[in-house]
């Protein structure tokens, strides 16, 4: 049976486990929490505890047992967890045909809001993409050790139900930081799952070698225009921008504050044929508004007649 094994099934890896499961594959996730657990039991999935220190005979079984792992879980200082504890299982897995790896555009660091792609030499800047760079690479060596291809997906950032400016407004955002030439690139979750998927259905066309593609839509814009875009559809002032030298900022945001480049997703277009759901935020968040529209009826009391 074909079995999608996802080391780390949360946010993005369940849009792909969701549509592979419509066509008829069986999933297997793993996940640190018991709230994450019970979520991914709930959808009727076979849920294994993994917190990265220890793996249980049940997950070893799992990777034998995988035609396709999706890794999605982030490495840390000391490495991938999943290699780490999983090697031996990961290297001699007899019905394994794919490996996909759920890296960031953040490996390429920053390049002054110029335009990078596949082939751009990356050079991380801050710790979690170098531990990312360092995992694609450990998972490159895996992969050609075991001779099966390997997918590696550089993701911007990622938007979609539940998480997106619309929410962050909603949730009473009413500043955001302003830095001249500054823009981001980002996702929608559901076209993160068509590159995935199509990375699966093209597996082995390329040959057991690694392949990377960015995968992010078509316009890299200023984070002010896409907010203003946001309170738009809601009806509502867009939030007040504070200059980046006056905002407080946590370490995580300060460090994508720090980079400033575009990414290009020709390769995922051309060699996997992916064509873009939603290729800009407008699309993107005018789908979701009328989501959250359509979810909102739905959830009004009727009155009787």
């Amino acid at each position: 049976m074909t079995t999608l094994l996802a080391l780390g099934l949360g946010y993005s890896a369940q849009q792909v486990a969701a549509q592979l499961e419509r066509d008829g594959w069986r999933i297997i996730g793993t996940a640190r929490s018991p709230e994450s657990l019970a979520a991914i039991a709930a959808k009727g999935w076979r849920a294994l505890p993994f917190d990265g220190s220890e793996a249980t005979p049940e997950l070893k079984q799992a990777v034998a047992e995988a035609t396709h792992i999706l890794v999605s879980a982030p490495p840390g200082p000391q490495g991938d967890p999943a290699l780490a504890r999983l090697e031996h299982e990961l290297a001699s897995a007899p019905a394994l045909r794919w490996i996909g790896y759920l890296s960031t555009i953040g490996v390429y660091g920053d390049h002054g809001g110029a335009w990078v792609d596949e082939e751009t030499e990356p050079r991380p800047q801050s710790a979690r993409s170098i531990e990312r760079l360092a995992a694609e690479r450990a998972w490159s060596a895996l992969a050609g050790k075991r001779g099966v291809p390997l997918d590696i997906f550089r993701l911007s950032g990622i938007y979609g139900p539940g998480r997106s400016p619309l929410d962050r407004l909603l949730l009473g955002e009413r500043t955001q930081v302003f830095k001249p030439g500054q823009v981001f690139n980002r996702i929608h979750v559901e076209d993160i799952a068509a590159a995935v998927i199509a990375g699966i259905r093209a597996a082995g066309r390329f040959g057991t070698v690694t392949s990377i593609y960015n995968v992010t839509d078509d316009e890299p814009a200023p984070p002010q225009d896409v907010t203003a875009f946001a309170a738009a559809l809601l009806g509502i002032s867009p939030p007040a921008l504070v200059p980046i030298e006056q905002a407080v900022l946590s370490p995580m945001a300060t460090s994508f504050y720090a980079e400033n480049k575009r990414a290009r997703n020709a390769r995922m277009k051309e060699r996997l044929g992916v064509a873009l759901k939603y290729p800009t935020y407008r699309e993107g968040l005018t789908a979701l508004h009328r989501e959250m529209l359509a979810a909102r009826a739905a959830a009004a009391p009727r009155s009787s007649p």
